[in-house]
């Protein structure tokens, strides 16, 4: 059984900003014209994060266009999104997230099947150095590259 998982945001600056230590798949809770909104692809997660309230976690600045031919019932673009995880999940990343330097961040959102997912990932943040070797990394990647192209024309 092949579920499709069809991508709609993709999160590149966390990746490049954060160490990504372990991956979660989430569910996320929304109304109508939001469904809606995502299956066009309108939806940021650039500036968005995570947090664990009361036992239950959020994602905030997720900002969700609202739907063109929707009504009074289109919600607020940024408002809060509940994420729904496993309790002993909730309780792994929380005992995590009690450790120095460890965040949740959102690395992806897509639909899996008819069910719209978001990949969180419990990251650590990065210093200075460490994105200056990954941009030199991708640059040696890319010369490289470009070198065995011009060898192969």
């Amino acid at each position: 059984m092949s579920e499709s998982r069809k991508l709609i945001a993709n999160n590149k600056k966390a990746r490049f900003d954060y160490f990504i230590e372990d991956t979660y798949e989430a569910g996320v809770v929304l109304h109508g014209t939001e469904v809606k909104s995502l299956r066009m692809g309108k939806c940021s997660i650039k500036e968005s994060f995570i947090r664990i309230e009361k036992g239950e976690v959020y994602v905030y600045n997720m900002h969700i266009s609202p739907y063109e031919k929707g009504n009074i019932f289109n919600k607020d673009p940024l408002r809060p999104k509940k994420l729904m995880l496993h309790k002993g999940e909730i309780n792994k990343l929380n005992g995590q997230l009690a450790t120095k330097g460890y965040t949740i961040v959102p690395l992806e959102v897509y639909f899996k099947g008819s069910l719209v997912k978001m990949s969180i990932g419990l990251a650590r943040g990065k210093k200075l150095y460490d994105k200056r070797q990954d941009i030199a990394k991708k640059d040696q990647r890319r010369e490289h590259e470009r070198d065995f192209k011009i060898k192969n024309v």
